[in-house]
């Protein structure tokens, strides 16, 4: 689960214009909006080129949100239990705009909400029982302006699993709950390499790891396996 000390204050669903130009120099940003501009009109009247190479880092991004929003969840479901499916359903939409905001395939933003959650049947609850829609196990450091609830974690220090009660974040709705999870993957540097892997899950989770979402040293390993279990038989 993520520490307290990840803070971000904007629900926006969009990435940050940080990922995509500078801002601070109006010269180099209007440059490179005009070459990617251009390069989008060419994508659209001639097609994407069947490599990389002949991409800039924006038009690469743009290839791959095209690809995630174009692919449905590659999930026939035929594999996981009703109560996984059910939870799936109850997401997909949620997981299908994220994936497009971030350039990741859906299937993997439903596997790290499925591993976060135990499939939906261990989500972080207010005092009264009601779900806190908190599928990612966002913490609320000192910068967070909502709603927070008081939950009982694990983390792990020193080789050693610890029990403590931590502060997390509570929204309305899955649609805060996934807003803000894309505005934190986009806007931290810790995080936001992930946008534009696609289908890759190994690269996805190791930027998780690396950047300190959870505790657990198995973490990424952990998410690959449920994506893999979402996935199904190759």
């Amino acid at each position: 689960m993520l520490h307290p000390d990840f803070r971000i204050n904007s629900p926006a669903m969009t990435p940050s214009a940080s990922s995509i130009a500078p801002a601070a120099d109006g010269g180099q940003f209007a440059a490179v909006f005009r070459d990617t501009r251009q390069e989008i009109v060419a994508l659209i009247d001639q097609g994407f080129p069947a490599g990389d190479e002949a991409l800039t880092p924006q038009g690469l991004l743009l290839r791959q949100r095209s690809q995630v929003a174009a692919a449905p969840l590659a999930v026939d479901g035929s594999h996981l239990d009703a109560q996984q499916q059910a939870f799936l359903g109850d997401i997909l939409p949620h997981a299908q705009k994220a994936a497009r905001a971030l350039g990741v395939s859906p299937d993997i933003i439903a596997a790290h909400a499925a591993l976060e959650s135990g499939w939906g049947q261990a989500p972080l609850r207010r005092a009264d029982g009601s779900s806190s829609h908190n599928l990612f196990g966002i913490k609320a450091g000192q910068g967070w302006r909502g709603e927070r609830i008081a939950a009982l974690t694990t983390e792990h220090q020193d080789g050693v699993d610890v029990k403590q009660v931590a502060p997390f974040r509570a929204y309305a709705d899955y649609d805060g709950a996934f807003a803000d999870y894309v505005s934190l993957l986009s806007s931290s540097p810790r995080f936001k390499a992930v946008q534009g892997v696609g289908s890759d899950a190994a690269a996805f989770a190791a930027v998780l790891a690396r950047g300190g979402y959870a505790t657990d040293p198995a973490y990424a390993s952990k998410l690959q396996q449920t994506v893999s279990r979402l996935r199904g038989p190759a």
